[in-house]
């Protein structure tokens, strides 16, 4: 059967330049250890104490056995991520209220600074600075889609009240 194979894709350039039909199933060969060979007897890391909220998928029944959490979530942000991990990481309702969440945690550090009495520089903080370093082009088309965009939000609200 290797040679019927061979031959049905022998006219496509470069076919089987990866693979040695008489190699088991790895190229180049596989060295085997002991080790190789003990894959499911393997001794579990000591479990990471869990002293604050870890958010973990519905997929896996515990934790990970260490993970790395700089801080709960909390605020709006942090119960979409709660509803977020009700759902598979196969579905949308998954990823899109996380990557929401992640955007309202943006503004809610904002807001987090602004009541601490520190004023954020946010288009340094932001990588405005860089951003127009490296990516002058955009940075100027994202002003300007900005700015169309405000005034056209304007002029409609303006239009809006006039016609009442």
């Amino acid at each position: 059967m290797e040679n019927n194979l061979s031959n049905n894709y022998s006219h496509i350039k470069g076919w089987g330049i990866d693979a040695d039909p008489e190699n088991e199933p790895t190229y180049p060969m596989k060295h085997y250890t002991g080790d190789d060979h003990r894959r499911l007897d393997w001794e579990r890391p000591p479990q990471q104490l869990e002293n604050i909220e870890v958010l973990h998928s519905s997929e896996r029944p515990t934790v990970s056995a260490v993970f790395g959490a700089p801080h709960p979530p909390s605020g709006l942000s942090g119960a979409i991520r709660r509803q977020a991990f009700k759902y598979s990481e196969s579905s949308f309702g998954h990823w899109l209220p996380l990557l929401l969440a992640d955007r309202i945690n943006v503004v809610e550090g904002f807001v987090d600074d602004l009541r601490r009495g520190h004023i954020p520089n946010i288009f340094i903080e932001s990588g405005w600075k860089a951003a127009w370093k490296h990516n002058r082009k955009g940075v100027i088309t994202r002003m300007v889609v900005g700015t169309v965009l405000a005034v056209g939000i304007v002029a409609a609200i303006l239009a809006k009240k006039r016609d009442k």
